[in-house]
């Protein structure tokens, strides 16, 4: 099979570079038609120049196709596996790509916008599952981090060749910036090639064999290597032990005891619906009095994916700048965010540490890694509560200078959302989920993701334009309240085997464990492969105070021999 010889590192990383390929893919769609539509260009002219309301049509129903290709990868993702879903996704989003830049009518537009949404849908709701099942506990937050961090990425690209384009005449300055994301749905589709599979997927399907192969690929060794037979002996026990029931039933889902399937699922809800409504749907957006006799605020308009979507348009219109200003502002605005999607991937330097020899030194870990997912999501929140909070104090004071104030905060609140509620929504339930029930849950966050996305961006203009500033102490109310959330209910999953994760709730209660464990870390690493139970194996243990740095202690030393 092509490809087949990657081994080790080679293979980690060109895993991880398919993976942030659909999320390049992801961002670049989102921006593309942010410097083309509700502008008096080229593309105004070839369609009639469609009023707002048709404007909003041809942005929206492209989440609603997201949220569609996530239903079906709800119902098919178990059945034909998550490379071929991935392929799947990019194949659809090239054949969307074809219809949009062959458009001449608006109803052939929707129809384009409406199948890319479906490619993307399949995407966002399998590259995290596919990813997080093949990377190392040690280091995979850090790589599923950086699928939000290309996110932003594809968005700068967007906006940068919109502003490019803007300068040239002719029905290219609109058709290029759409055709474009087909090269990087084609890149998708050729990464994604010669990959393996997902060892849980194969393990899960009786093809052991593969699963064995695939393993011993990802650590550069051979079947016969003990770690390697270890791991596949793991992810069968886990496996057999979901199975016990028999086929899936739509029911478990439902279900609690020590599992805990319906806690999951909710969690995996919970997180989404949470990133919608911190805000995250649009950035901080404010409309400037033209003069000094028309005092006031007349609209603002709070959140991330609308700023994704509208940034130029609302630039111009509500802040009057020009279009070109309008593209330039769009751009730095992409690009703040950027900035702060590269917070989780920050790499703390090797430190020597007191209970090591002089000579080791604790192993250098990225953000995500170092400090943990709900550390990152509650400091997060707490931020973008201090953004909204002095954003609607600056607002309603109705001046002018207040309001470019405000508008300050939008580069702020794409820092702190960049930190924790950018990335970790888009994983975080492919850690918390168990194999039988990953690619559900999975598919479920997407789903319900795209559906807020819809939700928010039509409602918010309503609310900003009856309440205006109030809109922010909204959001702001929300971010507050997101923190005791997380801190209460989300275990954290930093460092763990996914197959450690089937005893994420062992301890149950209301919480789960979670108020009662200290730092949300309601179950150890396993320390052995051996079949644990409820009461006498791993899951039914407390956490060992120090044994974090031991497990940095280890790694250190293992540096050291290299």
């Amino acid at each position: 099979m092509l490809g087949s010889g990657m081994k080790g590192r080679w293979l980690n990383w060109a895993i991880t570079a398919a993976s942030c390929q659909g999320f390049l893919l992801l961002g670049y769609d989102q921006g593309v038609m942010s410097g083309i539509i509700g502008a008096n260009n080229q593309f105004g002219n070839d369609f009639n120049n469609p009023d707002a309301n048709m404007q909003g049509l041809i942005v929206s129903i492209y989440d609603i196709g997201c949220a569609f290709g996530s239903l079906l990868s709800f119902f098919f993702a178990e059945h034909y596996g998550r490379k071929k879903m991935i392929i799947a996704g990019g194949s659809t989003m090239i054949i969307g790509t074809i219809i949009l830049t062959s458009s001449t009518t608006i109803a052939q537009l929707l129809v384009g916008r409406v199948v890319t949404g479906i490619g993307n849908g399949f995407n966002s709701s399998n590259i995290p599952a596919y990813q997080s099942e093949l990377a190392k506990p040690k280091n995979r937050g850090m790589l599923l981090s950086a699928q939000g961090t290309v996110t932003i990425v594809g968005l700068c690209i967007a906006y940068w060749m919109d502003f490019g384009l803007s300068y040239v005449d002719g029905p290219i300055q609109w058709r290029w910036p759409i055709a474009f994301q087909a090269f990087f749905a084609i890149c998708l589709v050729l990464q994604m090639i010669p990959l393996p599979e997902t060892p849980r997927f194969l393990v899960e399907k009786d093809r052991t064999a593969e699963a064995a192969d695939v393993v011993a690929r990802l650590d550069d060794t051979t079947i016969n290597d003990p770690e390697v037979v270890d791991m596949v002996q793991t992810i069968q026990v886990s496996i057999e032990k979901e199975t016990r029931g028999g086929p899936f039933q739509y029911k478990e889902l439902l279900q609690g005891g020590p599992m805990g399937n319906f806690r999951r699922i909710c969690l995996c809800l919970a997180v989404n619906v949470m990133q919608q409504f911190t805000g995250s749907i649009p950035h901080t957006i404010i409309s400037l009095p033209r003069n000094r006799e028309q005092p006031g605020i007349t609209k603002c308009t709070p959140g991330s994916n609308m700023i994704n979507y509208y940034a130029p348009t609302v630039y111009e219109q509500n802040m009057h700048l020009t279009r070109t200003m309008s593209l330039i502002l769009g751009g730095c605005t992409s690009l703040t965010y950027l900035a702060g999607s590269f917070i989780p991937l920050w790499v703390r330097l090797p430190l020597p540490h007191p209970s090591t020899p002089a000579r080791l030194t604790l192993p250098p870990k990225q953000t995500v890694d170092r400090f943990g997912r709900r550390a990152l999501l509650m400091f997060s929140a707490a931020g973008l509560c201090l953004c909204f909070s002095l954003a609607s104090i600056l607002l309603s004071t109705g001046r002018q200078s207040s309001a470019y104030g405000a508008t300050a905060m939008v580069f702020l609140f794409q820092i702190f959302l960049g930190i924790g509620w950018l990335p970790i929504p888009w994983f975080y339930p492919s850690e918390v989920t168990t194999t039988r029930i990953r690619s559900k849950g999975q598919a479920l966050g997407s789903f319900i993701n795209w559906m807020c996305v819809f939700t928010v961006v039509q409602i918010t203009p309503i609310a900003t334009q009856n309440i205006q500033w109030r809109t922010f102490v909204i959001f702001a109310v929300f971010c507050a309240l997101w923190v005791p959330v997380v801190y209460c209910f989300f275990p954290e999953t930093n460092g763990l085997e996914l197959e450690d994760l089937d005893y994420l709730f062992v301890k149950g209660g209301f919480t789960g464990g979670v108020w009662s464990s200290k730092g949300g870390v309601t179950v150890q690493k396993r320390t052995g492969r051996e079949e644990a139970g409820v009461e006498g194996g791993f899951g039914g243990k407390e956490v060992v105070e120090g044994k974090e740095v031991k497990e940095e202690e280890e790694e250190a030393r293992e540096e050291a021999k290299v």
